[in-house]
């Protein structure tokens, strides 16, 4: 069992930077690849990246690499999602996802994350 809760969200303008949040509790929660995805209104769910267990390999979707970076505090069971330069596409809300088939995955498929949080909103506009 793995509870996920999500922070840091919030309005920005364009070109800003946000770090959202997210809190991994339970017994095994260390052992779990997580993966961030987002929902924005009209739009299907998509995944944004993911990392591995110890934060050795990563993934990210091609609509955001470069400016997105997600990174793990293993001591904490935290991950992070740290968004830079900012856009309006980039506005919906943000879910992260636990994967605790294996711990080394970094999927894109949202059918390999099997636990997930309720999500951070964040609003991109001037």
């Amino acid at each position: 069992q793995v509870q996920l809760v999500e922070s840091g969200g919030g309005l920005v303008q364009p070109g800003d930077s946000l770090r959202v949040s997210c809190v991994a509790s339970g017994r095994a929660a260390f052992t779990y690849a997580i993966g961030w995805f987002r929902k924005a209104p009209g739009k299907e769910r998509e995944f944004v990246a993911s990392i591995s267990w110890n934060g050795g390999n990563t993934n990210y979707a091609e609509s955001v690499k470069g400016r997105f970076t997600i990174s793990r505090d293993t001591t904490k069971n935290t991950i992070f999602l740290q968004m830079n330069n900012l856009k309006p596409d980039d506005t919906a809300l943000y879910y992260c996802a636990a994967d605790r088939t294996n711990g080394w995955r970094v999927s894109s498929s949202a059918a390999d994350f099997d636990s997930w949080g309720q999500g951070t909103q964040v609003t991109v506009s001037s």
